[in-house]
């Protein structure tokens, strides 16, 4: 198949581009190579797909219109991959308009240039934080998602409802993932596993907030990977038993869904630090912190759905992750054991 990957120079964007590759697809990957984190990083990311002949790279901002219609209009796409997207939640309360172009104005222009060029399915980037004030857990899919606690969280909870019209108006089959704390190689310098892996290297105290209390379904890349594809192939479908007086929200009438994509078992943090810790071979203190704003205390995931439809079942356990992740760490970042 031809493939558009956005955001193929972040961390996800980049290890799904790999993997299609590897397995025969033609991949066009887009990016704007934002400055919100290290751009040499993302640099590095882009050349470890530079040796595959089906791999072309544009640079290209979802949020201008007439760069996506010319990209789609020079390229049969058959079906989007779309990882493109503003990140981080902490940073939603600084820089609210960059969230507002990138992931509003620039999903709309995605969906719009799906539309118009019959793509056969569109997979987006959600995310946990959807589930926001929500204490309820497992989180579920069929959980209501109507309290968002940041602005990240409700333009991914705008997302879903984006696509869902236009899979209801235009039969756009879409799939929407909610991913929970996704780490591994080569993963984004602002988030825990390199901000405490540098802590651990210096001999610094690791600032570790909601005293170390908050729980996180981890994640490992390459779990990712594989439930993201086996999704890209399996475009939904109408679901002709759903009920509008039950009303699932994890389904419709319409060839739309929702999974969430995770590991399904939480981990407080400080357990996380301690495996962390055994895996780059030194110990640090730490800083026990209050919670801050937009952090959501506990996100665990329940993937039956996405097992039930896909045959999805993540294999690489905490420990084996971030052993895997520290060699990267230390291969890359040149520090010593």
């Amino acid at each position: 198949m031809k493939i558009l990957v956005t955001g193929v120079a972040g961390f996800i964007g980049q290890a799904l581009a790999d993997r299609l590759c590897r397995r025969g697809d033609e991949v066009v990957g887009i990016d704007n190579m934002n400055d919100y984190y290290d751009v040499g990083l993302k640099q590095a990311r882009l050349a470890l797909l530079e040796g595959y002949d089906n791999f072309r790279f544009q640079r290209v901002d979802l949020a201008d219109a007439d760069a996506m219609r010319d990209l789609f209009a020079d390229h049969g796409f058959e079906r989007v991959l779309n990882m493109a997207a503003q990140a981080g939640v902490r940073y939603s309360l600084e820089n609210p308009s960059a969230y507002v172009s990138s992931n509003l104005v620039g999903f709309a222009n995605l969906l719009e240039c799906c539309r118009h060029n019959e793509i056969a399915h569109l997979v987006y980037a959600s995310s946990s934080s959807v589930y926001g004030a929500n204490r309820i857990m497992p989180f579920s899919t069929r959980h209501s998602v109507d309290h968002p606690v940041s602005l990240y969280a409700a333009t991914k909870k705008s997302n879903e409802l984006m696509a869902h019209s236009y899979s209801h108006l235009y039969g756009l089959a879409t799939t929407g993932l909610r991913f929970f704390t996704v780490y591994g190689p080569w993963g984004r310098p602002d988030m825990s596993p390199i901000l405490f892996a540098d802590a651990i290297s210096e001999g610094r105290p690791i600032k570790v907030f909601n005293r170390g209390h908050h729980r996180r379904d981890f994640t490992y890349i390459d779990d990712i990977v594989e439930g993201v594809l086996l999704c890209l192939d399996r475009p939904p479908q109408a679901d002709p038993d759903w009920d509008d007086f039950d009303n699932d929200p994890s389904r419709s009438s319409a060839p739309w869904r929702i999974y969430n994509i995770g590991r399904g078992e939480p981990v407080e943090l400080l357990r996380y630090i301690e495996l962390m810790e055994q895996a780059l071979g030194r110990t640090t203190g730490r800083e026990l912190l209050p919670a801050q704003p937009g952090d959501v205390a506990e996100t665990y995931a329940d993937i039956s759905d996405l097992a039930a439809d896909t045959g999805y079942q993540p294999k690489i356990s905490l420990e084996q992750g971030l052993t895997r992740f520290a060699q990267w760490y230390r291969d890359y970042y040149h520090t010593k054991k």
